[in-house]
């Protein structure tokens, strides 16, 4: 079987949602057992954030969030909050501050000891420290993910790398991605994948599940316009999102964070959009 033909596993034919038959088993074997295990990525209300962040995520919380992914700001990595404020705020709505987006950067010790104060499991790198796309910036980058792997380590924390679609060019016939996976070690380097960004890119996630079994413990669940480029509503892009977690558990799934970077109504309207349509499937 064909890599396009694979990937167009993914890509939605027409019509309604099909969800398959065994669905729903891979969502329990991978540990996704009820709505208590949706996610949500800030940055898919990164105004309403950036102007109420407790009341933001007060309106989360009445939606059914229960899982959360901060993502650095113009107010630094909690929009505003402290560390400590908010995982209070998230611990009394009910919800949990998993995972966050940062720069490995001047003020990455900092990044580390604010995401240890707020409890988080996981802190991602949302870009490469390094510019170029060459297989000799990614080598480097996969080095200092390595190093920023152990220095989370050092307080429990899973240090891990999130994608676009850029990581998936080639240079002298090598796609750059693949050296950040090959020249890493899974106890140090976690990978978030962004489902939507790889579909548009034109690569196939199932070649990542069976080539690297338990890389990704994390995903972001996205609808695209592949001919756009854009992130939609669940259902109303070219993602077949039922399709994906046909994989969860080969991947190593623990949690998924809905994201959606563009809206046809209102960033709340469609968070709630995307939850129902995920919390449909479990």
């Amino acid at each position: 079987m064909t890599n396009t033909h694979n990937r167009r596993n993914f890509i939605k034919n027409s019509g309604a949602l099909a969800i398959s038959a065994f669905l729903i088993p891979e969502f329990l074997k991978a540990g996704i057992k009820s709505t208590k295990k949706i996610g949500l990525q800030l940055y898919t209300v990164r105004k309403e954030m950036l102007a109420d962040a407790a009341g933001t995520l007060k309106k989360l919380a009445a939606i059914g969030y229960t899982e959360i992914e901060s993502a650095r700001s113009e107010k630094g990595n909690y929009y505003g909050l402290s560390p400590k404020e908010i995982k209070t705020i998230t611990s009394d709505l009910g919800m949990k501050l998993i995972s966050g987006h940062v720069h490995i950067d001047t003020d990455w010790q900092r990044s580390i000891d604010d995401a240890a104060e707020a409890g988080q499991s996981y802190l991602i790198s949302a870009v490469l420290p390094g510019n170029g796309q060459t297989i000799e910036n990614y080598q480097r980058s996969a080095d200092v993910f390595l190093k920023a792997g152990e220095d989370c380590k050092k307080v429990n924390i899973a240090f891990g790398y999130h994608n676009h679609a850029t990581e998936f060019e080639k240079d002298k016939g090598q796609v750059l991605y693949d050296i950040l996976l090959d020249r890493t070690t899974p106890d140090l380097v976690k990978m978030e994948l962004d489902l939507g960004w790889v579909i548009a890119a034109g690569a196939n996630p199932q070649y990542y599940f069976d080539k690297y079994p338990g890389r990704f413990p994390l995903w972001h669940l996205k609808d695209m316009d592949i001919k756009l480029k854009r992130s939609t509503e669940f259902g109303k892009g070219d993602v077949s999102i039922s399709k994906l977690f046909d994989y969860a558990k080969k991947s190593g799934l623990k949690h998924f964070f809905i994201e959606q970077e563009e809206y046809t109504g209102t960033a709340l309207e469609s968070a709630q959009y995307d939850y129902t349509y995920v919390s449909k499937m479990l």
